[in-house]
């Protein structure tokens, strides 16, 4: 069994070198150089077993989430990401569980090449809490407040796979791989999140279900939604594991853990935004439309309201 801070030379040593880390790991805290003329963005989420993630998810899949959940929020505000911090709460000081871990963290931040550079580690029940930090030009972030009435509203990707695949998991029926894929390693669309910018009107990611995410962003906006559910995009996976329309409508539109981004333009960029999504290599579809109220709406094909199974994902309800 290994110490703390040999766990803590373990994580140190799969670090990802930036030249804006002056002082990384191993000091009582970091010292970066963020870039002039850039603002900070940071996001913080954590990560618990049995809430977050199914029980026997492997660790290098835990990594690989813990990091993507938080890029997600980068993306979400048009950021470019460059740094994070990691707490780590363990039962037990496994190296081998640690090394499936940074496995996963480790090829998610190589990927868009982002640096450890601190954190924590500690003792009790499986929690992963990470901290992200990225860079945007000044007025340039995308937010929750600036969808209009008259707005296009627009998903990438394809929600509801990942909440398929929970719903096997908890039922204890097999898994589709393809699901379960989408469930335990989300991509963050940063590439979208940058192209965006200057595009959308307002932005945010989807982890607590389409229409309870979209509903933050009318709040912020002051505005309502009416959102088509013919539109939705539908998986083959999806399709196949949820033949029934209404439970394939249910996972779609309030199924969380989906980490795709949920965002509105203006009708006369429609053009712009498809080449947006061919630029970033993600699938960008026009659900609905932001209108007056405070209200977000789902109709079907007949235009009757449909009234979702619940709102969407909230930790204290119930």
């Amino acid at each position: 069994m290994a110490g703390e801070f040999d766990l803590i030379e373990r994580i140190r040593a799969r670090t990802v070198a930036r030249g804006d880390v002056v002082l990384g790991i191993g000091d009582d805290a970091a010292l970066l150089q963020p870039p002039a003329g850039q603002q900070l963005v940071i996001a913080m989420d954590t990560l618990n077993a049995g809430v977050h993630f199914p029980d026997d998810t492997a660790p290098a899949d835990i990594g690989w989430k813990a990091l993507a959940v938080n890029l997600s929020d980068l993306a979400a505000m048009g950021a470019a990401p460059a740094w994070c911090t990691l707490s780590l709460s363990l039962p037990a000081s496994d190296p081998v569980w640690i090394d499936g871990f940074l496995d996963g963290f480790d090829a998610l931040a190589r990927l868009h090449d982002v640096a450890l550079v601190g954190g924590d580690t500690t003792r009790g029940p499986l929690s992963v809490c990470v901290t992200a930090f990225g860079l945007v030009a000044p007025g340039m972030a995308l937010r929750r407040d600036g969808a209009r009435i008259g707005d296009d509203v627009w998903v990438s990707g394809t929600p509801g796979d990942a909440a398929a695949a929970l719903a096997q998991w908890s039922a204890g029926a097999p898994r589709d791989p393809a699901l379960r894929s989408r469930l335990d390693r989300p991509t963050p669309r940063l590439a979208l999140g940058l192209q965006l910018a200057g595009l959308a009107s307002a932005a945010i990611d989807i982890s607590d279900g389409l229409l309870a995410d979209l509903a933050h962003l009318c709040r912020g906006s002051g505005v309502g939604a009416t959102i088509e559910l013919e539109a939705l995009p539908v998986s083959d996976a999806l399709r196949a594991a949820a033949p029934d329309r209404d439970t394939r409508r249910a996972l779609q539109a309030t199924g969380g853990d989906d980490y795709e981004l949920c965002f509105t333009a203006s009708p006369d960029r429609r053009g712009a935004i498809l080449e947006a999504g061919v630029g970033a290599g993600v699938d960008v579809t026009r659900i609905g439309r932001i209108g007056a109220g405070a209200e977000v709406i789902a109709v079907g094909a007949d235009g009757a309201p449909w009234t979702p199974p619940r709102a969407g994902w909230d930790h204290f309800s119930g």
